[in-house]
């Protein structure tokens, strides 16, 4: 039997790649930006009024005004008392019953299926029809809850080795997004980095694939 410390949860005994894992985007350089911007609210002077973070895509910290009829959507489809109200536009309590209506009790807090709900799966699968001109089926269609789990979804698929034999390798590019890294070293897997030709507009090159592997 093992000891009763051999049992707790440590740092010794903790998933060796979730100790190895580095994600850039929580990394040293937006914890100190995170502590400057802490500073300015104390405030402290500095030779500027305000951070901006530029790691990320995160476009309303930096200002962009969101999207109305987005907000009013949610707004009715989370609490469906407002679409009595006469201070929301037509269009958007019609969109607001449409997934409704695609909701089991028609509540978005019920349970949707593994792959997303089917009325938003059917609207991806007309979008790509009418974008690529041929046809595309719902059920061909999982939703995600973002871009992140949806890259280590497919990820996931691509782990073939077995018993820490021939672990896959993924080719990521230089510069790259820290997710891939990241999820790389949560997996167990390669890093096989490959470098864009910075000088033809950071292309792919074909010969530098072929060094990476």
């Amino acid at each position: 039997m093992g000891s009763a410390v051999e049992n707790v949860l440590t740092l010794d005994t903790l998933n060796p790649n979730v100790i190895e894992l580095q994600y850039a985007v929580r990394g040293p350089i937006v914890i100190r930006a995170t502590q400057i911007e802490d500073e300015l609210l104390a405030g402290e002077k500095k030779p500027f009024p305000k951070v901006v973070k530029a790691n990320i895509g995160d476009c309303h910290a930096t200002g962009q005004k969101p999207i109305t009829f987005i907000r009013q959507v949610l707004a009715l489809c989370t609490y469906p008392e407002l679409l009595k109200s006469n201070d929301f536009p037509a269009d958007t309590k019609e969109k607001a019953k449409r997934l409704l209506d695609g909701c089991k009790g028609h509540s978005l807090g019920s349970y949707s299926d593994s792959c997303g709900l089917n009325v938003i799966r059917k609207d991806v699968a007309a979008f790509i029809e009418e974008r690529d001109g041929h046809p595309s089926d719902f059920n061909d269609i999982v939703l995600s809850t973002g871009a992140g789990d949806a890259i280590k979804s497919v990820m996931t698929l691509l782990l073939t080795a077995k018993d820490g034999v021939n672990k896959a390798g993924f080719m990521i590019p230089i510069p790259q997004y820290p997710l891939y890294s990241a999820a790389i070293s949560e997996f167990g897997a390669h890093p096989i980095p490959y470098y864009l030709n910075e000088k033809a507009s950071w292309s792919l090159d074909v010969s530098e694939l072929e060094r990476a592997i």
